[in-house]
């Protein structure tokens, strides 16, 4: 970082009351004491986010300098700001943050593999936030603080809104990162989510151009040693399914695949726990103890006992926990290559089967597509599933063109010859509204086969409008529910919606120009 840089954050290391790596206990101790947030009867705090309940996509921008320029992917999702706005909010954040009363810092690591890891640092204005950083990210040995020299700086101030007139941002919120100066701008929002997401952006365009794949995943181990992954975006199944009693965990969200396998980037889970039960997900349930962090979950204002059920604040209810809280996990958080890939989708058509095998080229056409339905609350404004394409399973979160993560992932698919699977995590007997979500049981049972080996030479039968091979029988789902259409009780409007979602596939596609005709020809059968 330049000296520049350093001159500006000064204010920030000189803070008279500056709060650093403060262990869990302490930083419960500021959040009651602030009134920042309420300890549940689990012993985790909930705190609540205000308006912003889910990331604001429309709000993040990337500063268009000399230093990223040619490698950005820029357009709706990456877009640039002029680094003269970047200057200037930068300085007033530091002057607003230098005057609070407190100040919280954390330093730590993004990646578990140490070869890869990037050092980090965070400074919140809030504890709560403070406290969800040092759950979400790697935490430093005492060693290893002594030595740490941060490479990236998130600054997170959520009570500084934006003066969008003078500050070239689309609304008082922002979230903008700086390659050049190494540095993240938070500000106007309260959803601690967007501290997380925009370290996992940084990684995404770091880690390739060290020939790694960044990706959007969970991923866990078998007792073999055999490791799953399970791409998608928010709300399809990725903390839920990866949360195995019988595979040890990963990571739930975010990973990187290199010459030694796949590590971790995160050292905590930032899981939705809308109608969470102990029944259902008892991993993630048992996880939510002492030091964890609820977001939007009401409370019993009495028993203080947390209420899954209730979206009266939003869809978008999260728990933030370290993976110390979870029993079977693999530590540190590294290990081989995949032998099976999962790409999870929550479709809203009802459609798509519930599981299929992809070849190479559909594993490489539907990487691209990354199509599912965003879900109620995971982004400002939605309030119901809308069918959307997110190239890669996480296009939110990529700076650089999907291509360049599709041909990585093509080429470790080929060299370590991983088997892939579409997963359909959405809707049965009908569409969103009609029909209903599929059971997770039956969910489960269809993955555990696949990565298992036990789908690899089963019977199938080609779905005739999506081309996807479908298995006749799988222990545990009646055969019924394999096929889509014989969950329909009316067949011709399965044929209408299908068909229709398969347009919406090969119009989308259109925009991978680059792709070759063996991957363009590997998507749906109908073609209208």
């Amino acid at each position: 970082m330049k000296m520049v840089e350093r001159t500006v954050l000064k204010d920030l290391y000189s803070h008279k009351n500056l709060k650093e790596n403060l262990s869990v206990p302490k930083l419960v101790e500021r959040i009651l004491e602030r009134n920042e947030a309420r300890l549940s009867e689990s012993g985790a705090v909930r705190a609540t986010t205000g308006t912003y309940t889910g990331r604001s996509p429309k709000d993040k921008f990337i500063v268009k300098d000399e230093v990223c320029e040619k490698y950005i992917d820029w357009g709706s999702v990456n877009q640039p700001i002029e680094e003269k706005y970047f200057d200037n909010l930068y300085q007033k954040v530091v002057d607003y943050l230098k005057n609070k009363e407190e100040l919280y810092s954390f330093k730590g690591f993004a990646g578990a593999d140490k070869k890869y890891r990037l050092p980090i640092q965070v400074f919140n204005e809030y504890a709560w936030h403070n406290l969800f950083s040092r759950q979400l990210f790697i935490t430093p040995t005492e060693e290893e603080l002594e030595n740490h020299q941060s490479e990236f700086t998130v600054i997170s101030a959520p009570n500084f809104k934006a003066d969008p007139a003078v500050d070239g941002t689309n609304s008082e919120t922002f979230i903008i990162v700086s390659f050049k100066k190494r540095v993240i701008l938070i500000g106007g929002t309260e959803y601690a989510g967007e501290i997380k997401k925009s370290i996992f952006s940084v990684m995404n365009y770091l880690l390739p151009q060290q020939d790694i794949l960044s990706m959007h995943c969970s991923a866990n181990v078998g007792q073999e040693g055999d490791v799953a992954l399970f791409f998608g975006l928010s709300g399809t199944g990725k903390t839920t399914l990866s949360a195995d009693p019988y595979r040890r965990l990963i990571g739930d969200d975010e990973h990187g695949w290199g010459p030694n396998g796949v590590f971790n980037i995160e050292g905590g889970c930032y899981a939705k726990c809308i109608n969470l039960s102990e029944e259902k997900e008892p991993q993630i349930f048992n996880a939510i103890r002492f030091g964890s962090v609820l977001e939007n979950v009401i409370l019993d204002d009495e028993t203080r006992v947390p209420d899954y059920d209730d979206t009266s604040l939003t869809e978008n209810t999260r728990a933030a926990y370290s993976l110390e809280n979870i029993d079977n996990i693999i530590k540190p958080s590294v290990a081989g290559h995949p032998n099976a890939i999962i790409f999870l989708t929550a479709d809203a058509s009802g459609t798509l089967p519930p599981i299929s095998k992809l070849s190479k080229e559909q594993a490489m056409y539907h990487f691209l597509s990354g199509y599912t339905s965003k879900l109620a609350g995971t982004e400002r404004g939605v309030t119901e599933p809308q069918a959307t394409f997110s190239a890669c399973f996480g296009s939110p979160f990529l700076p650089l063109a999907p291509s360049k993560y599709a041909e990585m992932l093509g080429e470790k698919i080929d060299q370590y010859n991983a088997n892939v699977f579409l997963v359909n995590t959405g809707w049965t007997g009908g569409s969103y509204g009609v029909g209903n979500r599929m059971k997770l049981s039956y969910t489960r049972a269809m993955v555990h086969s696949a990565l298992e080996g036990e789908l690899n030479n089963v019977e199938t039968v080609q779905d005739e409008i999506f081309g996807l091979e479908i298995p006749l029988h799988i222990p545990g789902v009646p055969d019924e529910v394999l096929i889509p259409k014989q969950t329909w009780s009316d067949k011709e409007a399965y044929d209408h919606t299908a068909k229709d979602l398969a347009l919406k596939f090969h119009n989308n596609f259109t925009k991978f120009t680059q792709a070759s005709d063996e991957i363009k020809l590997a998507g749906p059968l109908y073609k209208g």
